[in-house]
């Protein structure tokens, strides 16, 4: 039985759903799975072995230290055929585990997916340059989300570069009962709602959106903005919207996606720098008006009639856009048709669990 052993350093975003799923559809079909990750993600893998590994998000030296001497333990216990990281953490934790004389036949071959690219400037740039450098030529295959990280992990020297196939999210249409509860929770009173959904930092440009909204001429009746994540910045935009009087209503964590995008008038993703967000697959299914920053895999999975995009960082064009879809019933219902169109392109769960078992039998073969 093929053995395989998946490494996670962050299950935020859409990256832990999309382990959760490869590793329970590869244990389905007859694969041997175990996840080494935080204890946080046990949660997740319900029907796999789960170790936990303490892979931080941020660099701590002798953290970090302690946590690739507990993955080379854990890993040479296992004895996989193949390792398969997720993120540049996990991915250079990994290939420091693996010692290099195993590698190419004689141990575990290492694959890492490449979920997102480096932030802009600053210590964490410097650091994920590393990383990536560092996975990038160690690995024996990178899997990258969006085909800029791919040209960016072939520049750092990685041998074997393909595109991960990431399926849309499996949804059910939400119940009226739902729906309700959002608009309950929300209680627009007939105002139109923009709807954001993710963490609350700083690559989801929040802040960008904050801009726009602040600068709109005062309209009857006034847009809502709901933003769903929670994360470090959280406080500061929902202190930095009370003073402005933005309108701006921040819900936390969520479970009930499908059913604010039922209730959402238009979606926006304001990101700075993204790989495939599930947001972005999540609006399309649900055939709602997309308002998008044209970074990362957002093009690639939108085309160019999916969405409006417009430059990240840009709080000017995005607020146009946003109100353009508010103001013209044509084009919101152009683009939510055209999402709908879009989204029976998206992969499915089979075929990315198809894609990524032909990965292993390759690099093991």
């Amino acid at each position: 039985m093929t053995r395989i052993a998946y490494v996670i350093g962050t299950t935020t975003g859409g990256t832990g759903r999309h382990v959760a799923m490869l590793a329970g559809g590869c244990a389905a079909r007859g694969l041997d799975v175990t996840v080494f990750g935080p204890a946080a993600a046990r949660a997740l893998f319900p029907a796999v072995a789960f170790t936990p590994a303490d892979i931080g998000a941020r660099p701590r030296p002798v953290r970090d230290t302690a946590a690739v001497r507990r993955l080379r333990r854990l890993i040479a216990a296992c004895a996989p055929d193949l390792v398969h990281a997720h993120g540049l953490r996990a991915g250079a934790a990994a290939a420091l585990a693996l010692p290099r004389a195993g590698r190419r036949g004689r141990g575990p071959a290492l694959l890492v997916t490449v979920h997102n690219a480096a932030p802009p400037g600053g210590l964490a740039r410097a650091v994920y340059l590393v990383l990536e450098r560092l996975t990038a030529r160690r690995a024996d295959a990178v899997l990258c989300v969006s085909a800029d990280l791919a040209d960016r992990m072939r520049r750092a020297g990685a041998r074997e570069v393909a595109l991960a196939t990431v399926p849309a999210p499996a949804a059910d249409e939400p119940s009226a009962e739902a729906i309700a509860k959002a608009r309950a929770d929300i209680g627009a009173d007939g105002r139109p709602v923009v709807l954001a959904v993710g963490r609350c930092a700083r690559q989801k440009g929040f802040d960008i959106l904050l801009d726009a909204v602040i600068t709109w001429p005062r309209r009857d009746p006034a847009p809502l903005v709901v933003i769903a994540g929670e994360g470090p910045l959280e406080g500061r935009l929902a202190r930095r919207s009370a003073a402005a009087g933005a309108g701006v209503m921040f819900l936390g964590q969520r479970a009930d996606i499908p059913a604010l995008l039922a209730v959402a008038d238009v979606t926006v993703v304001p990101s700075r720098w993204e790989g495939q967000p599930l947001i972005v697959q999540e609006a399309l299914v649900a055939g709602r008006p997309l308002v998008a920053s044209s970074v990362g895999g957002i093009p690639a999975l939108t085309g160019p009639e999916g969405a409006l995009l417009v430059p990240a960082g840009d709080p000017r064009r995005l607020g146009k856009a946003l109100l353009a879809v508010l103001d013209d019933p044509v084009l919101s219902a152009r683009l939510a048709a055209a999402a709908k169109a879009r989204s029976a392109a998206l992969p499915s769960e089979s075929d990315a669990i198809d894609a990524v078992t032909a990965a292993y039998s390759a690099l093991i073969s």
